[in-house]
């Protein structure tokens, strides 16, 4: 069942997102009375699962979910119609018509991807809010919960007050942060110190944790397995207090107890229906107590004192600057990445990934919330990418028509022939590329 929400959350969010981009293209043709001959969903490699054909377009959902296009009649395109070519320009083809109602048809599907992330992030706004914990509320400081984040330098207990010389306000943000940055600040044990980081950390993360610095939380019982020498002393849903009469707050400190206490049975006191309770608790040979850690909702956190949590709610005409803003920081969050692609040296390529890294973006239970966050992040990723110079996406189209507009001259048709097939080489590598890089971390595994 967890398959099918996470498939069936990839395939509307990318549905969604093809079928804007295309009729940001769609749109400015028509008005500009320029024929489009097709409209598809998905790409209908040799057949269609569904077309029809509606005045002079043929609508229609293809079988090979990898993108969707439109077909403009006097493009030179992806379809490579070189016969339609050969013939006299026609005044309802894209190619007869004047270089900027071109440039427009052309930027309409990325302008419809960063509106969209911004629509998503002002309705967002409006109707979540935004609901955090503020890096100051960590007075026991972080959990570093993999060797990674030992061997970097930091240790569980530690405050990060800065990042790159700049205050992290949001939790959230700390790792984000510490990934794309050259210091951290810390503090530990009363004395600031500063944590030099290494440039192939990107690589790092990739190869052995994606995920080492935590938030200090308390032990939650989640399931418990069947071996457990615990089946019939702990439930789920309980709060691990104290073990021998030793006070514990998080998670970490019990974990560090039972790898020292292998094989021994303790005294322990557990929060459990709104109130305390002792009970017995056995570590196993291996060191662990045989469940599986839960966790705790925000609110719990905050009820049970551990960290007070920020709440921002937004008016209708509130939401407008707030979502706004957040598109201006996602976007400069995704040039962050791109940026850091691109150097060989941090080591980043590695973490690039295809359709199945995006798939796996998506949470195994339905979150309309989760959904549109993903969905507005991957509305402005598509923006970007296909704003890229490469010929065959739409960066690659402006490029040559903003030659045009510049010199007034424009390329030969045999010109950009060339540079489509060019262009495709290109994307078909780098396809490759990405979803080798997910079939490799798959085989890695």
């Amino acid at each position: 069942m967890e398959i099918v929400i996470k498939l069936s959350q990839f395939l509307l969010s990318l549905s969604l997102l093809i079928v804007l981009h295309e009729l940001g293209h769609f749109i400015p043709a028509k008005l500009f009375k320029t024929r489009v001959e097709k409209f598809y969903l998905f790409f209908d490699v040799k057949f269609s699962l569904v077309k029809k054909k509606i005045g002079e377009t043929v609508y229609g959902i293809g079988w090979l979910p990898l993108g969707g296009y439109v077909k403009i009649a006097g493009m030179i395109d992806e379809s490579m119609d070189k016969e339609q070519m050969a013939l006299p320009p026609q005044p309802w083809e894209f190619r007869s018509k004047p270089a900027w109602q071109r440039l427009i048809i052309m930027l309409g599907g990325v302008t419809v991807n960063f509106v969209l992330a911004i629509i998503i992030y002002i309705g967002m706004a409006y109707v979540y809010g935004n609901t955090y914990i503020s890096n100051s509320e960590l007075k026991d400081g972080i959990w570093v919960s993999s060797p990674l984040g030992e061997k970097i330098g930091f240790k569980t207990g530690d405050k990060i007050i800065a990042v790159d010389g700049k205050k992290v306000e949001k939790f959230d943000d700390v790792q984000y942060n510490v990934n794309f940055a050259k210091t951290a600040t810390i503090e530990r044990n009363g004395a600031v110190e500063e944590i030099k980081l290494p440039v192939d950390l990107l690589s790092k993360i990739v190869e052995e944790d994606r995920r080492y610095l935590k938030l200090r939380v308390p032990f939650t019982v989640g399931n418990i397995a069947e071996d457990s020498p615990n089946i019939n002393t702990l439930k789920k849903g309980d709060i691990i207090l104290s073990i021998n009469g030793k006070k514990m707050r998080y998670a970490d400190e019990i974990l560090a107890f039972n790898e020292a206490n292998a094989g021994k049975t303790f005294d322990a006191v557990v929060f459990r229906d709104e109130k305390e309770e002792p009970i017995k608790v056995t570590v196993n040979k291996d060191g662990k107590l045989g469940v599986m850690q839960g966790g705790l909702k925000p609110e719990n956190l905050e009820k049970l004192g551990y960290y007070k949590i920020s709440r921002e709610t937004f008016s209708f005409a509130e939401s407008f600057p707030a979502g706004i803003q957040r598109s201006k920081d996602e976007l400069g969050r995704y040039f962050t990445q791109l940026k850091a692609i691109v150097n060989p040296d941090t080591g980043a390529y590695k973490g690039v990934g295809g359709f199945y890294a995006i798939f796996n973006v998506f949470p195994s239970v339905w979150s309309w919330e989760y959904f549109w966050t993903i969905t507005a992040f991957l509305s402005i990723m598509l923006g970007v990418m296909n704003l890229l110079p490469i010929p065959a996406l739409d960066g690659g189209h402006v490029m040559f028509l903003l030659f045009e507009i510049i010199t007034r001259k424009k390329p030969s048709e045999k010109f950009l022939e060339r540079a489509q097939v060019v262009g495709f080489f290109i994307l078909i590598g780098l396809v490759l590329f990405a979803n080798g890089n997910d079939i490799y971390k798959a085989i890695m595994k």
